[in-house]
């Protein structure tokens, strides 16, 4: 028996075993499927985030707002590089744990960890309340871990350092980035003509574009992580030495920007008009504080979650115009929504897991 107590999921070596089970490759192709099934999800899910202030301070036409987006997500992971892919998969499950079950076992524990993460993005959909997807899924997986390789099976200590503690540290960054950046350009500003905003109604078009690249490139690559994990179980090797596929790239940029193409309409509601009144400058200050939130954290490896950054950078704005233009009611339930989706996609990623693996005989 190994640390964590007993695996609930099959212990036995993907090397040792005899013979490939006839649903392998089905459950191989469901673990994929579904995997691309939450790009896709992520992306009307969080996507409307990346446009909720622009349309909301009127800057652009809500369908035109929407196709330019849809390109910038799907160009943004094929420029940006796959650290945070690499994150997702080195740094939430223990890799010699992982390397020890069997392929069904890896198959089963990535589609209980998915499916408990789309489950909760749809729920908060339905509400339409932004929640996070990378808690989701964290949260997922890290609930399917424990049952398919006990409590040991998350690398509690990379997991905290590398994936949690971005994921904390985000939002307080969003908050304090926007109030100072918009305290700067309100001194800058002063004493302008309200044509000002012309200006500004002009630059988050390109701001626009530059956070949908960001958003793209971060969201996609944690996606980008899970399946690299799927097809190393299916080629029987460590995981830590597959590198991630140019068609796991390309497809999980275009079912994120699909995703993002549907909609997500509910969340520009939330977000643009749920917080505070946004007019140009203030949705170019946001895109600009949460632009540079995003891109750093893709370079650096770090998975944030877009919907914590755009919507504390738009806390941030409004605190900084006046505190009592933020609607803290509205704030206070996304910031419930952020703290209860960790705990609850990882009791759904484990019960979907559980479940699943029963029904294969696990």
């Amino acid at each position: 028996m190994r640390p964590g107590g007993p695996h609930i999921i099959g212990s036995e070596s993907r090397s040792s075993q005899k013979k490939t089970m006839p649903f392998e490759v089905s459950l191989f192709n469901i673990a994929i499927g579904i995997t691309l099934c939450f790009a896709f999800v992520n992306g009307f899910h969080d996507g409307g985030n990346v446009i909720a202030t622009t349309i909301c301070s009127r800057s652009m036409h809500p369908v035109r707002a929407l196709v330019v987006a849809a390109l910038a997500e799907f160009c943004g992971p094929l420029v940006l590089g796959t650290a945070v892919a690499y994150t997702m998969f080195g740094s939430v499950l223990q890799t010699h744990l992982v390397d020890s079950i069997t392929q069904t076992a890896v198959y089963t524990m990535i589609i209980g960890a998915v499916g408990g993460a789309i489950t909760w993005n749809i729920v908060t959909w339905v509400f339409g309340v932004p929640s996070s997807s990378s808690h989701a899924l964290i949260g997922g997986i890290v609930g399917a871990g424990m049952v398919a390789l006990g409590s040991d099976g998350p690398a509690w200590g990379p997991l905290v350092t590398a994936v949690l503690l971005p994921l904390l540290v985000s939002p307080v960054i969003g908050i304090v980035g926007g109030f100072l950046i918009f305290s700067v350009i309100k001194a800058l500003f002063a004493g302008a003509p309200r044509s000002v905003g012309r200006l500004f109604e002009g630059l988050q078009r390109p701001s626009m574009i530059f956070l949908a690249a960001s958003q793209g490139s971060n969201d996609a690559q944690k996606s980008m992580g899970v399946i690299a994990l799927v097809l190393a179980a299916g080629s029987g090797s460590s995981h830590m030495e597959l590198e991630v596929p140019e068609w796991v790239v390309m497809s999980c940029a275009a079912a994120l920007a699909i995703g993002l193409s549907t909609g997500g309409w509910r969340m520009v509601k939330s977000v643009g008009y749920g917080i505070c009144r946004m007019e140009p400058v203030h949705s170019f200050t946001s895109q600009l504080t949460a632009t540079s939130i995003l891109l750093a954290a893709s370079l650096t490896g770090a998975p944030v979650s877009t919907t914590q950054v755009v919507s504390s950078s738009v806390i941030g704005v409004g605190a900084s115009r006046r505190f009592t233009s933020v609607r803290w009611s509205n704030a206070a339930n996304i910031a419930y929504a952020w703290f209860l989706t960790v705990p609850v996609a990882a009791a759904l990623g484990a019960a979907v897991c559980w479940s699943l693996a029963r029904l294969v005989g696990q």
